[in-house]
């Protein structure tokens, strides 16, 4: 039976008023659910405390909400955009009292059960097949049914360890299941960002309404995940499509939150049916797997061969029980809408009990009674996908009946006639509204509620006290994604009794002390060494366009630079890339496209962007300040001088953040190494183009002034400027932090620190050529240290950093990079 929901228009009798501010809350549109009567309470302590905490004006709790936002970095992408954008967040919480919550979870946890039952049969004896209980054609005809899973047992004896619903309020208050998500479930990261971003503004709120804590679900999760696993301490990772993923913000987020590697498929190797992850150290064993990608393409080699981002025998792996995947490969298979129309039969054949939280009604074409229902009441019904994807008769994932042009109607019924089983007809739902602050109002909006659950160490299911709203602007299911005009919102669960202050926290009884810094996969060694270069890179193009426009502590107010000096610093920025002027073309010209042109890759705006892409590669390493300096836009202002402090002022920020807020493990090595690499090679460049053997006052004086020791050159020699101290002092001066030599010597420690795999006690390549080199500068001197002594010092450095590529970083599918790896 079609169930309808219909809005209801319950209200107390006395408006209430916001105190001390006057704003009648009746007045306004607050939506059903603030209406309703079961949390009024509740409801009103929360927009009380919006008021006041706004006074009164509410589009400051929506800037500061959204402020947080931007300061955590969270983000997502839209299908088929390059861009990430700002994640939506409504500042006022959908509120749920703890009764009514209790039968969400039961419910919740009951799907999540029958899930985990209906998989097991699907991929193992698939009696509901043969018995006639299901179509066949309901399960293969679904493209993520995989069939190279059949009779394989999942490792741990469990095919969901993570379960989400999406679940829709009507408006007198019922509850329904509008769709299942088993392959991967995203969103359990928002719902934390979510959370940390309102309280911000909650005050005392979730004391007042004894909010339940998310942090103990998070500690299931994670425990549950290793309970499966064959060692006490296993290595868990999160397995991400990479950066371009529509929620990998929200998988880096996760990963860093749960303490697990974020790791790519080039990450993973598999080695004698052992899944392993490259690291700076070699091999080193991944006990679980959270995947996070299209089940289809994780093993070019058992499933679609097209992937180019699958880890090749990691189902074989599987298979013989040597990785734990959450969830089970082909679990997505579920996520059909058509078994919408199966499940409460299918609850009552499986756990003996009706469905605690009703479906969407549904009625599957691929069965001759139930198309001939459909098409009979199409004008009642909504028509969407069976499978998942948009069939010849749609033109759109969502379309009611009684919406479609005669055109639509006539091809849909066309296509019903050839190929019914792709097609479902659904209840017409519509969704509660809760309240929303939209431009300083509060209005009402529909929404729908995604909850998660997850097995904790026992194998039970726990289900997050809370999850994220999505309020869209249509009072339909379309609400469903978030989009273009949708909105998220964060979910509390609020109750009687005092909250105790559960955090990921362990006992120390239960907590060994570490002060091995974990493991650090080679790609992510790769971003970070790489990231450090094209900052570097970017702050010394900026001094070379700082310098060419008169920016010295020497320059004497609005005095001009030489002709020849000038000459030099074109030459110098057209070498490096980073501009594209033709020749005869003027110095002004060359040194304004050196600062903002997007399209010579060595412009001060070109290297921000390779920064930022690849800083966000690897964002689970990043501070939320790092990241949110690398995302942030190139100066808009057209004042030539404020632009360059305010790029200067960000690669401060950049340094400082390095050297003052990352741990000194290997992560900051490959960072710093990069730096000093990439500082190395432009000091020699320097010396070449403004120290060499003719080298004017005014090209010396640019030289202190690109190597930002002017002070220092001017405190240590009183008399002036002079080729061999500058050389010196740039070149060779070991307590000069700017020098070549103090860079050398940097790289040679690092080097030294780093992990080998060699076990003879030999130096590795990159540690003997690092040893020649500062043996090279140990020789040279101010009189030595000349333009050719520069270029050549300079190709040794390009061969170091090939070198340091060659032995940590990932090189194609190449497995095991030497001899005297270990597997650990």
């Amino acid at each position: 039976m079609s169930i309808v929901m219909v809005a209801t228009d319950e209200q107390d009798a006395a408006p209430r008023v916001a105190p001390a501010f006057g704003y009648d809350i009746d007045g306004a549109d607050m939506g059903d659910v603030y209406r309703s009567g079961r949390d009024a309470r509740a409801w009103d302590l929360v927009i009380d405390e919006m008021f006041a905490a706004s006074d009164g004006d509410l589009s400051q709790i929506e800037d500061r909400v959204q402020r947080r936002v931007d300061e955590m970095g969270t983000s997502f992408r839209l299908s088929g955009e390059l861009e990430e954008r700002q994640w939506p967040l409504s500042p006022i919480p959908l509120l749920i009292d703890e009764s009514e919550w209790s039968g969400i979870a039961e419910g919740v946890a009951q799907r999540a059960e029958l899930a985990e039952q209906l998989l097991a049969d699907f991929y193992g004896n698939q009696r509901l097949i043969s018995s006639g209980i299901l179509p066949a054609s309901a399960l293969t005809g679904s493209p993520h049914f995989l069939r190279q899973m059949v009779g394989t047992a999942p490792v741990g004896g469990h095919y969901l360890h993570v379960y989400a619903a999406d679940l829709g309020r009507g408006p007198s208050g019922e509850w329904r299941v509008l769709a299942d998500h088993t392959r991967s479930p995203a969103g359990a990261g928002y719902a934390l960002e979510n959370r940390l971003a309102v309280s911000q503004v909650l005050g005392e709120i979730p004391k007042k309404l004894n909010v339940a804590r998310l942090a103990p679900f998070f500690a299931d999760l994670r425990a549950g995940i290793a309970a499966s696993c064959q060692r006490t301490d296993p290595r868990i990772a999160l397995l991400t499509p990479g950066r371009l993923n529509q929620s990998y913000a929200e998988q880096a987020h996760l990963a860093r939150y749960l303490g697990l590697l974020l790791v790519e498929g080039d990450d993973v190797a598999v080695h004698d049916d052992r899944v392993y992850l490259r690291t700076i150290e070699g091999l080193k064993r991944l006990d679980a797997l959270w995947q996070r990608m299209d089940a289809r393409l994780l093993d070019p080699l058992a499933l679609d061969p097209r992937s180019g981002i699958g880890i090749p025998g990691l189902i074989d792996a599987h298979a013989a029980g040597g990785i734990v995947l959450a969830n089970f490969p082909g679990a997505a298979v579920l996520e059909s809408p058509l078994f919408q129309a199966f499940m409460p039969p299918l609850a009552r054949r499986m756990l003996g009990e009706p469905l605690k939280i009703p479906n969407t009604a549904t009625w599957w074409c691929g069965q001759p009674s139930e198309a001939s229902h459909v098409r009979q009441n199409l004008d009642k019904m909504v028509m969407a996908s069976a499978f998942g994807f948009l069939p010849a008769g749609l033109s759109d994932d969502y379309q009611p009946g009684s919406q479609m042009s005669s055109e639509d109607r006539l091809a849909l019924l066309a296509d019903l006639e050839r190929r019914p089983q792709d097609y479902i007809g659904q209840e017409v739902v519509r969704l509660s509204t809760m309240p929303v602050v939209d431009n300083g109002q509060l209005v009402a909006r529909p929404f729908t509620v995604r909850i998660f659950a997850a097995r904790d160490a026992n194998g039970r299911w726990s289900v997050m006290p809370g999850g994220f709203a999505r309020i869209g602007p249509v009072a339909d299911i379309r609400a469903t994604s978030i989009g273009v005009g949708t909105r998220s919102a964060d979910v509390i669960i609020h109750g009687t009794r005092p909250v105790a202050p559960v955090t990921l926290l362990k006992s120390d009884e239960a907590t060994e002390i570490r002060r091995n810094p974990g493991t650090l996969p080679s790609r992510v060694a790769d971003n970070l060494y790489w990231l450090g270069r094209y900052l570097e890179r970017g702050e010394a193009i900026l001094a070379l366009v700082r310098a060419g426009s008169g920016a010295s502590i020497v320059n004497d107010g609005g005095q001009l630079i030489p002709a020849a000096t000038a000459a030099r610093i074109q030459t110098r920025l057209l070498k490096e890339g980073a501009s594209k002027m033709p020749p005869g073309a003027s110095f002004a010209d060359v040194v304004a496209e050196s600062l903002d042109s997007l399209d010579c890759p060595s412009s001060v705006a070109s290297l921000l962007v390779s920064a930022r892409n690849i800083g966000g590669g690897s964002r689970e390493r990043l501070s939320p300040d790092f990241w949110q300096l690398l995302d942030a836009p190139f100066p808009a202002t057209e004042h030539f001088q404020q632009k360059n402090m305010q790029l200067k002022a960000r690669f401060a920020a950049f340094a400082g953040l390095a050297a003052e807020h990352m741990g000194r493990t290997a992560s900051w090595r490959f960072h710093d190494l990069g730096r000093r690499v990439e500082r190395s090679i432009a000091l020699c460049r320097l010396i070449a183009s403004f120290g060499d053997d003719n080298a004017s006052a005014e090209d010396l004086t640019t030289l202190l002034d690109l190597c930002d020791v002017q002070i220092m050159y001017r405190q240590r020699y009183a008399t002036g400027l002079a080729l061999l101290p500058v050389r010196d002092l740039v070149g060779l001066d070991p307590y000069n932090p700017r020098s070549i030599a103090f860079q050398i010597n940097q790289i040679r420690v690092h080097l030294v620190a780093l992990p080998r795999l060699r076990d003879d006690g030999m130096d590795e390549p990159q540690q003997s050529a690092i040893a020649e080199i500062a043996a090279q500068i140990a020789t040279l001197t101010a009189a030595t240290l000349n333009g050719w002594a520069s270029v050549q010092l300079e190709q040794k450095l390009l061969s170091l950093s090939d070198l340091i590529g060659r032995r940590f970083f990932l090189h194609g599918s190449e497995t095991l990079r030497a001899s005297g790896f270990t597997l650990a």
